[in-house]
């Protein structure tokens, strides 16, 4: 399609769009009368409007039945994360039994690293990628460092991350695969996060798991911002486990609960160590307080604590609405929204004395809902000027905007209005 950067362009994209009625579904933040231009849906979601809904319920089951919601609720809380089986393993690419809910990112990677980080003097070290987000960074960290004090290898050694080549800003498929590789039969566990959080690029998980595997080694994946952004089949591409936040492209509400993967073919490994709670334990004998763990089948068993309902209430009416449209759709308005948002600002570009240079990279296969803009010539001034005109967007350092045109909420039309509202705040600084 050839695009135009005209309002009537955008507004028949729009028209065309199956899913712009959704963006009636959505709580918009309001700055100066009207609502925002939201971009930052890749660090928090804005808020379904058929979440009250789902709070309420819980909150009302609460009131009316107290003990007794955990059985004789419309959702029993006993079970009430079981409805999460069937439209996460569509979101993931997996089976029902493979995917859970449970705690938060971090907190379930450290679980997850418990039964998939099991390093020997010989087989001991991590890659990762360079410049992961500081969490995977502390986590790693701190994994290498209890596990070497009764292992016994060097931690220094532990850590090997995958670099950008000089002058580059993303990283290549092939020297990941090389370092795969190099370490060889050092290599305990590739550990990666699927969407490079800064830059927006998409790793090839399916390429990078075989590797990984064939190395000897397993592979996980922090899927932060790739849930409910890619296309994911983890199940094939055979993944060992993965988990992933809610409250980003997921619109579950600020910090709230995390969503795991473990492959099918782990789920009868009884030599497989984990940390066990009674809410992993077999469900049918769970309440007569036995003392020996028998876990439940499947990624349930991976659990814990009890969960907390209101917690998972906003998560599951959101992934009722991806049920509802589905991955594929989503895709498709991602690659056009996100297509026409590069197409705008090379055309603001070719108007204003400044440079844009976007550092996500340009093949559809390796991006997603995300462009990150390196501003040449402008600096925070700019960020802020956006911020107080209605456009809600990222600043990191030194000088990159991060934009996330997410296809549920965003507009071909915010795409366009974005482009002017840049354009203006560049011209006014410099005839200022």
């Amino acid at each position: 399609m050839k695009f135009q950067n005209t309002l009537e362009f955008a507004r028949q994209l729009d028209i065309q769009d199956p899913l712009n009625k959704y963006q009636e579904e959505f709580i918009f933040p309001q700055v100066n009368g009207k609502k925002v231009i939201y971009f930052t849906g890749n660090s928090l979601g804005l808020q379904p409007k058929r979440t009250k809904a789902f709070v309420d319920e819980v909150m009302n089951d609460w009131a009316n039945l107290a003990v007794e919601g955990h059985f004789y609720s419309d959702k029993p809380w006993w079970d009430y994360h079981e409805r999460f089986a069937n439209p996460l393993s569509k979101i993931v690419g997996a089976l029902p039994s493979e995917v859970t809910v449970m705690n938060t990112l971090t907190v379930n990677l450290h679980l997850l690293m418990v039964s998939f980080y099991q390093p020997t003097k010989t087989r001991f070290k991590i890659i990762c990628e360079e410049k992961a987000f500081p969490s995977d960074q502390y986590m790693f960290q701190s994994q290498v460092d209890f596990h070497s004090r009764s292992v016994g290898f060097d931690p220094n050694e532990a850590l090997v991350e995958i670099k950008r080549r000089e002058g580059e800003h993303n990283i290549r498929l092939e020297d990941v695969l090389a370092k795969i590789e190099e370490v060889g039969d050092e290599l305990a566990l590739v550990l990666i996060g699927g969407v490079n959080y800064y830059t927006g690029q998409v790793f090839d998980m399916k390429t990078i798991t075989a590797a990984g595997h064939k190395a000897g080694a397993y592979v996980g994946w922090d899927l932060a911002h790739a849930a409910g952004n890619v296309k994911l089949e983890l199940h094939n591409w055979n993944v060992d486990f993965a988990s992933w936040c809610s409250y980003k492209y997921m619109n579950s509400g600020p910090g709230n609960a995390s969503g795991c993967f473990i492959h099918e073919k782990h789920h009868n490994n009884s030599k497989l160590p984990r940390f066990a709670g009674w809410w992993g334990h077999n469900k049918e004998r769970r309440f007569k307080m036995e003392q020996t763990f028998d876990p439940v089948h499947g990624a349930d068993g991976w659990q814990i604590s009890n969960l907390p309902i209101l917690s998972l209430a906003p998560y599951l009416a959101s992934v009722t609405m991806f049920d509802e449209v589905g991955m594929d759709a989503l895709i498709q308005k991602r690659d056009s929204i996100t297509s026409y948002l590069e197409f705008i600002l090379h055309e603001i570009d070719k108007e204003v004395e400044s440079t844009f240079e976007i550092i996500t990279p340009q093949n559809p296969l390796e991006r997603a809902s995300q462009l990150s803009v390196l501003l040449h010539g402008e600096g925070r001034s700019l960020f802020d000027y956006l911020m107080k005109n209605g456009v809600i967007t990222d600043w990191r350092e030194p000088n990159v905007i991060r934009l996330a045109p997410v296809p549920l909420y965003t507009s071909y039309v915010d795409m366009y209005e974005f482009g002017q509202i840049l354009k203006k705040g560049i011209l006014e600084k410099t005839n200022s």
